[in-house]
């Protein structure tokens, strides 16, 4: 159940990105849903391996290269999904930066409302 109302909520807040900022389109809230779960493949499946490889280059630029490889993801579920979009990687940079901040306030509200009811 977790989950599900995690990835809901990613969605909602790939909708919100696509409000505030018009370099991000999304088409649907159904659009959202799968763009949510495909940057979250692309976030477990690629990005660790983009790390590893850019460790030199991110260990110089003090990690603020770590954006660039988030970009590069929020980039690369657009490119591949067609109710998702982002004009250019810059639009990808700025709603990969919203879209994180957003994502840390779900994590820290999920965690809450699950592991509240435990206490």
């Amino acid at each position: 159940m977790k989950i599900i109302v995690r990835w809901m909520l990613l969605a909602a807040a790939l909708l919100l990105v696509a409000n505030l900022y018009s370099g991000v389109q999304v088409a649907s809230f159904w659009s959202a849903m799968v763009a949510a779960f495909v940057l979250g493949l692309f976030n477990t499946l690629v990005r660790p391996l983009l790390v590893l490889l850019t460790l030199p280059v991110t260990l110089i630029t003090l990690g603020l290269f770590l954006f660039v490889i988030n970009a590069a993801m929020f980039y690369a579920s657009a490119s591949v999904l067609s109710g998702f979009n982002v004009t250019s990687f810059g639009a990808a940079l700025v709603g990969s930066l919203i879209y994180s901040l957003c994502g840390m306030v779900i994590d820290v509200a999920v965690e809450r409302l699950f592991n509240g009811s435990n206490a």
